[in-house]
């Protein structure tokens, strides 16, 4: 597949993950609420990281992908990810420009703006189908995962996605971002 991660970069995503989580271990109470336990935590630990941290086990092609938008998805984002009600998921640019920045006309999707693969998984996952969000298995969301891919140009017919080639896969806005990785002042941004 076009565009994938390297062990090291692999390696420096889940280190920076790490980072984060070690630099807010001591912080204070904030004085309301009550601690959760082991098992409420889990519940709500569903996130997936850029890295695939959090990715369960499974497996979903574009095809399956294809038959399950056209069955959950289309009524909402139209027959190729145009948008119909609600939210455009596919179209880049010629040369993948940030033309959205300047005209309004350019719809914000998946292959023009988002950086990361996995964050769509894990939106599908928590937010999809409407009717019954977080409801979708782990199969069918890898499936809708890479149809929207295929969608934009990222992934051929024929590709499968899984838990390993997930995160490898670098989108057409990845080097748009910049970390925020700035130390010594308000650490909440």
């Amino acid at each position: 597949m076009p565009g994938l991660l390297n062990e090291a970069e692999l390696a420096a995503l889940a280190e920076a993950r790490d980072r984060g989580l070690r630099s807010i271990e001591g912080l204070p109470p904030f004085g309301f609420g009550a601690p959760a336990d082991a098992d409420r935590i889990a519940q709500w630990d569903i996130d997936i990281g850029p890295d695939g941290e959090g990715l369960p086990a499974g497996r979903g092609s574009v095809e399956r992908g294809e038959a399950l938008y056209r069955n959950q998805c289309v009524q909402c984002h139209g027959s190729r990810g145009e948008g119909a009600d609600y939210e455009a998921l596919a179209g880049r640019t010629p040369g993948d420009r940030f033309e959205f920045a300047d005209h309004r006309s350019h719809p914000i999707t998946v292959g023009s703006y988002w950086p990361y693969a996995t964050t769509l998984y894990d939106y599908i996952h928590r937010a999809m189908p409407q009717a019954a969000p977080g409801t979708l298995p782990p199969d069918d969301v890898y499936a809708l995962t890479a149809f929207v891919l295929h969608l934009n140009g990222i992934l051929e017919p024929g590709d499968q996605l899984d838990r390993e080639s997930l995160p490898r896969i670098v989108m057409p806005a990845r080097d748009r971002f910049v970390r925020d990785d700035r130390r010594g002042g308000p650490e909440v941004r």
